[in-house]
């Protein structure tokens, strides 16, 4: 059960991230915005990693609510339902491009006994009860997670001229329903 301090740090941290990206997270600042002491995180979280890690998750939490209502809302067509979660991904990539980025790292995925992995385990599973095998649902999700950065980064527009990612995404589900 996680303590009022502990839920009012991790709320904080989510909030800078989102108003400042991933170099504003620094234990000072959260605390600061969280109203206790700088050396309150230290209580909660051993390090500072898992105070990141603890801040992932909630992207991952959010990340799998609107994955679970996008699936929903397609049905019960596999492709209808893969190019909705792709259009998600993407669309969360672009409006929370800290929470995003802060989710992927890997300092944050291995250890700091927060159970990250957890966290992201049940939104692959989400794909692969839409698409089997399992490396087939690897590999979409490996082209979804690049579409969503190199659009992102502006990459894709300029070496393809779209100014949608959707024609990519397209490519991507279909490509991998045949495979």
């Amino acid at each position: 059960m996680q303590s009022d301090v502990e839920a009012r740090l991790v709320a904080a941290g989510v909030e800078l991230l989102a108003e400042a990206g991933t170099d504003a997270l620094s234990l000072r600042e959260i605390a600061r915005r969280a109203g206790v002491s700088h050396g309150a995180p230290r209580r909660y979280f051993p390090t500072h990693q898992a105070l990141l890690a603890a801040i992932a998750r909630e992207g991952y939490r959010k990340l799998g609510r609107l994955v679970a209502e996008t699936i929903g809302e397609a049905g019960a067509d596999p492709r209808e339902a893969l190019l909705a979660l792709g259009r998600r991904y993407v669309e969360f990539a672009r409006d929370e491009p800290g929470m995003f980025a802060l989710m992927f790292r890997h300092d944050l995925l291995r250890g700091n006994n927060i159970g990250l992995r957890d966290e992201s385990t049940p939104l692959f599973g989400v794909l692969e009860r839409l698409l089997q095998p399992t490396a087939n649902a690897a590999a979409l999700w490996a082209a979804l997670h690049g579409i969503a950065q190199l659009w992102h980064w502006g990459t894709l527009q300029v070496v393809t001229g779209l100014d949608t990612p959707e024609p990519l995404l397209v490519a991507a589900v279909d490509a991998h329903l045949e495979g």
